[in-house]
């Protein structure tokens, strides 16, 4: 073996002419289910969908308050993120903060009264797009069958289980 030539090179695993229609096919659903879910926050709502979610997970959450690492967890997002979309919905009155007196580096995201009533107003028209742009097409068995998927899925990608969708 010549040794500049370095390791033999592996053949790359391509995709079979049914794993790239689906990979496919899932590509563009990865772009255009969060675009069309952010059109219409944004249209009916004023909201992005990563700020709808942070709304919603703390008005299911005790108090309507949760740390901003659960937050993070909760909304699938990276700390920075979630800081920083927190940091717009305070700007609009709809979540404060406040300190961990038990963690004096912790923040608490807290939903205001404010945010309690624009996640009241926003979720009945957020639910129906999601009913219409994917239940609505789905037989039973496909919803079963897409939760089996996610859950696969993300398995392999966030295997510690550190977002919530992923230890459900």
């Amino acid at each position: 073996m010549d040794e500049d030539a370095g390791p033999a090179a592996t053949e790359p695993r391509w995709l079979d002419a049914d794993e790239r229609r689906a990979w496919l096919k899932l590509a563009a659903v990865f772009t255009l289910l969060p675009a069309a879910l952010d059109s219409q926050l944004q249209r009916e709502a004023d909201l992005t969908h990563t700020g709808y979610l942070v709304l919603a997970m703390l008005s299911e959450s005790a108090e309507r308050r949760l740390r901003m690492s659960d937050v993070a967890a909760r909304t699938n997002s990276s700390p920075p993120r979630v800081s920083h979309v927190v940091r717009k919905l305070e700007d609009r009155g709809w979540v404060r903060r406040e300190a961990d007196p038990a963690d004096g580096r912790g923040q608490f995201a807290v939903l205001t009264d404010a945010g309690w009533d624009k996640i009241v107003a926003t979720a009945p028209g957020h639910v129906e797009a999601v009913r219409r742009l994917v239940f609505d097409v789905l037989e039973r068995e496909d919803v079963a069958a897409l939760e089996e998927l996610g859950g696969k899925l993300l398995t392999r990608l966030d295997p510690d289980s550190r977002f919530t969708a992923s230890a459900g």
